[in-house]
């Protein structure tokens, strides 16, 4: 299946085909995450070499009652695609509505979101707490396959809890409704983000002689070792990559170029680290107005400045700042300091 080039993995020999996109080299994917992978960011991880970018999921309700949030949550900039916009509901008439109003976005791929284990969602039956009611997951990624015209994915997890790891039965079953591709995270919903992945079931499913649509591994990916090990290990079709990339865009970089070579690069520079931040607040301010991008920005300055000695106190100012002007004064200190 792989054809390996020098030291790194290189590509298939066939390309992975998602409704009528070829991915020609084993896909790093930039996995969904409120708050965090909105249009600024996701352009930055394109640039540095993400394969595939998801939306922050999208709540069915929010789209049906044209809330501002929730549409505004719709825009996809002509440079980052392919693009998957992600929908979340428990209401099975509100989520084909919803992927309905996706799929008038113009994104490449509608995805399902039965992943998500936060309490606000999964309490609600929403997200990975619809893994207690598998039919209810089954008719409502049935009903949106038919509804819309694009390629439709699903986001899930291993089962509901340790008792409960039902990924294998339920990913064909997700297959035998028509969809395109599956991502699977390997932890349960009791798990949260706890512990250590188990990719042994995502393996299992990849492997099963009755699957044949793209399988896509996520959980724990953290850089181009656990990456190269996944793809060897478990022959997924791709991997995602979640928390690691937060404020860390260069991980794309990183990982697709040990990937091809099987070498590291050297992380990025404080200069180059300063740059794209600046970049990150700029687009996020014009996108989404100073208030909220000063805001939201604080998940990511310990990551893009991780590994800088004596940075601790520029951090704490970093998060305490509450204009674009007070956070340029303290990345300018954080230059002149180095």
């Amino acid at each position: 299946m792989k054809r390996m080039t020098g030291q790194g993995l290189g590509t298939y020999d066939r390309p992975i085909r998602i409704g009528r996109i070829d991915f020609r080299q084993l896909p790093v994917v930039l996995a969904p995450m409120e708050d965090i992978t909105d249009p600024p960011f996701r352009r930055l991880c394109k640039e540095m070499g993400a394969d595939w970018v998801y939306t922050e999921f999208i709540s069915a309700d929010g789209l049906i009652r044209d809330a501002d949030k929730s549409l505004h949550k719709l825009d996809i900039y002509p440079d980052e695609r392919p693009v998957s916009i992600q929908i979340f509901g428990a209401n099975p008439d509100a989520m084909v509505e919803a992927a309905r109003i996706a799929e008038e976005a113009q994104p490449d791929f509608v995805d399902i979101n039965f992943g998500c284990p936060v309490r606000k969602v999964a309490s609600k039956g929403a997200g990975s707490g619809m893994m207690n009611d598998v039919p209810k997951m089954v008719g409502i990624t049935r009903r949106i396959v038919n509804a819309v015209k694009l390629p439709v994915t699903v986001k899930t997890r291993l089962g509901y809890d340790q008792k409960h790891k039902i990924i294998v039965d339920l990913a064909e079953r997700f297959q035998d409704c028509g969809i395109a591709a599956l991502a699977i995270h390997g932890r349960t919903r009791c798990q949260l983000y706890r512990g250590t992945a188990d990719w042994t079931l995502i393996g299992e499913v990849k492997n099963n002689p009755r699957m044949h649509i793209p399988i896509i591994g996520n959980g724990d990916i953290v850089d181009g070792h656990t990456a190269r090990h996944a793809f060897e290990k478990y022959g997924v079709d791709g991997i995602m990559i979640g928390r690691a990339a937060t404020g860390y865009p260069w991980i794309f970089r990183e990982v697709r170029h040990y990937l091809d070579t099987g070498k590291l690069l050297p992380p990025p520079s404080l200069k180059e680290r300063l740059t794209v931040c600046r970049r990150h607040v700029d687009m996020s301010v014009e996108w989404k107005g100073e208030r909220t991008a000063i805001f939201e920005m604080r998940k990511h300055y310990g990551s893009y400045f991780r590994g800088l000695p004596n940075f601790k106190p520029f951090r704490m100012r970093l998060v305490n700042a509450g204009s674009r002007e007070e956070l340029e004064e303290v990345l300018q200190a954080v230059e002149d300091n180095r």
